[in-house]
């Protein structure tokens, strides 16, 4: 189980959205690449990256912030956000990412993810992002009429490393994870499921420690971690003890 620290990219910041609103951001640091040390420095093994304006625009914007970032810490980074072809996806790669995350492109050319995830196995991952249990896409301006399982089950067997989960109605507000849309989706697929969206205190992180939650591969945390509502060194040692008990068995 991995938490994942999510930095949230737009012109340049280190920013937090509500609702996937770019109207309703708040910048939390404008060095992204101090905040990947810090994040680091606390003890996190992974960084979740988010390039906001790249996901509106359907190309990368936040570049530099982002090569920034990988040059600041050591741990491996997973970024989405306007990722669309795969020469974007080589190029990414090929500047130290772990992996990379497709999300628009997932709904509009599923063939496109299946090829990238021959070409570069376990680097990536698919972002499925959902409003009402529908997916939504271009940095979540659009609804479509897919399913989240629908979509999900079109990449079994192609070697697509995770799908990141994210609930927009819960995104920014604190209200918790939606575990049973999350977990239902993680039921119906082998591919590791990544929870996001509305991690709002330690007992969420409680919450994805218990049995029926083990499959999950983990979940992101961005406003809670930076409000402070998330004591970093207490959630990691609760992950760490939990983990020690697993392996134990």
């Amino acid at each position: 189980m991995i938490l994942f620290p999510a930095i949230d990219l737009k012109d340049g910041q280190c920013v937090r959205l509500k609702l996937g609103d770019m109207d309703q951001a708040t910048i939390y640091n404008p060095n992204p690449g101090a905040q990947a040390k810090a994040f680091e420095d606390q003890g996190f093994e992974w960084l979740h990256v988010v390039d906001l304006n790249g996901a509106f625009a359907g190309e990368s914007v936040n570049g530099a912030a982002v090569d920034a970032i990988l040059e600041a810490t050591k741990n491996p980074v997973q970024l989405g956000g306007g990722i669309r072809t795969l020469d974007h996806i080589e190029s990414w790669l090929s500047r130290g990412l772990a992996r990379v995350i497709l999300g628009t492109i997932a709904v509009r050319d599923p063939a496109l993810v299946i090829e990238a995830c021959k070409k570069f196995p376990g680097r990536v991952a698919v972002g499925i992002d959902a409003k009402g249990g529908k997916v939504a896409v271009e940095g979540w301006a659009e609804a479509s009429e897919l399913g989240v399982i629908e979509l999900a089950k079109k990449f079994e067997g192609a070697g697509v490393a995770a799908i990141i989960y994210t609930d927009i109605d819960r995104d920014g507000i604190l209200t918790g994870i939606n575990w049973a849309s999350t977990l239902e989706l993680a039921e119906a697929v082998s591919i590791p499921v990544i929870a996001s969206g509305g991690l709002a205190s330690i007992e969420d992180v409680k919450r994805m420690l218990e049995p029926d939650a083990r499959k999950l591969e983990g979940a992101i945390s961005g406003r809670a971690l930076y409000d402070g509502r998330i004591d970093p060194k207490e959630a990691l040692a609760l992950i760490s003890a939990a983990r020690a008990k697993e392996t134990a068995q």
